[in-house]
């Protein structure tokens, strides 16, 4: 396995404008953490059949038809990569496959993997589809998915948004959002949602004495913990914490209309339990306006 240091910045291609966009975003990234970029096509076409004809493969002159299309795909990508990071190198490849199955084997050895939030082909319906779930839940590595093109998503004011569970599962989120945030000399908002889930837990505990304002100021408490040791060891991060009563979706969607990445935890607890599975994530990955990047 490659070592953390070389592992590649990986971007699924598939000539639609959100994967060009997508090349684009994981250039800057591959620039800010000193990595090289991979570009990959997951090629479908040799796996294709002719209608009538069962079990007979497509013309070769429809495959290298296809394959003419990918390979300019490929040097458009490698053209916007130098214009975003001249400095990093970056390579392509076409890999036969679905992009499931392409994107998970390469996850083994991507330190991120980046796709649109649309796609064409064989990317047709990354978020509605089985995809980016796929990669978020099997994946071995971060996942980044990346929407329209936003002419401020890298403004100096906009912050970098992570969502706080204080489970350890969600070490990784506030570690790749620091890392994130101080590589582009941004803020960071530290997001904590509680709701009626954390009341109901401290009714099961038999502490229903304790008030509304006790509860909150625990929550507080919790949040200034699990930054405490973050903040000593990015002392260059301006934080700021939020610690507010509603549902983790709506509350982060809030402050992701004005940031210029969105950061969640791949697992939780509490107000985020559940993130990859439920309707949080969903939310998430269908709705948020800035980039969204599961980690892990």
């Amino acid at each position: 396995m490659s070592n953390s240091t070389t592992r590649p910045v990986l971007v699924g291609l598939d000539g639609s404008p959100t994967s060009f966009e997508a090349v684009r975003w994981a250039a800057r990234e591959a620039s800010y953490r000193a990595a090289p970029l991979r570009v990959v096509h997951a090629d479908v076409s040799a796996l294709s059949y002719v209608p009538d004809t069962l079990g007979t493969s497509a013309p070769e002159s429809a495959n290298e038809t296809a394959r003419e299309f990918i390979r300019d795909w490929l040097r458009s990508a490698e053209e916007i990569a130098a214009a975003e990071a001249p400095e990093i190198r970056v390579e392509t490849g076409i890999r036969t496959g679905s992009a499931r199955t392409v994107l998970l084997d390469e996850s083994s050895t991507a330190r991120l993997v980046v796709v649109g939030s649309r796609g064409l082909g064989s990317f047709s319906g990354v978020i509605l589809g089985s995809v980016a779930i796929a990669l978020c839940q099997h994946g071995q590595t971060p996942v980044a998915v990346i929407r329209e093109p936003d002419e401020g998503a890298e403004a100096v004011d906009r912050p970098v948004v992570v969502g706080v569970d204080g489970s350890r599962a969600g070490e990784p989120a506030l570690r790749w959002a620091f890392e994130a945030a101080s590589s582009r000399s941004a803020s960071l908002t530290a997001v904590h949602a509680w709701h009626d889930l954390v009341v109901g837990e401290l009714w099961t505990r038999e502490q229903a004495e304790r008030t509304w304002d006790s509860v909150r100021a625990d929550e507080e408490r919790l949040m200034s913990e699990v930054l405490a040791g973050w903040r000593a060891d990015y002392p260059d991060v301006v934080v700021h914490e939020l610690v507010v009563y509603g549902k983790p979706a709506r509350l982060l969607l809030e402050q992701a209309r004005n940031a210029r990445l969105l950061v969640v935890g791949a697992r939780g607890r509490g107000g985020l339990a559940g993130l990859l599975l439920g309707s949080t994530s969903q939310t998430l990955l269908h709705h948020s306006p800035c980039p969204v990047v599961v980690a892990r």
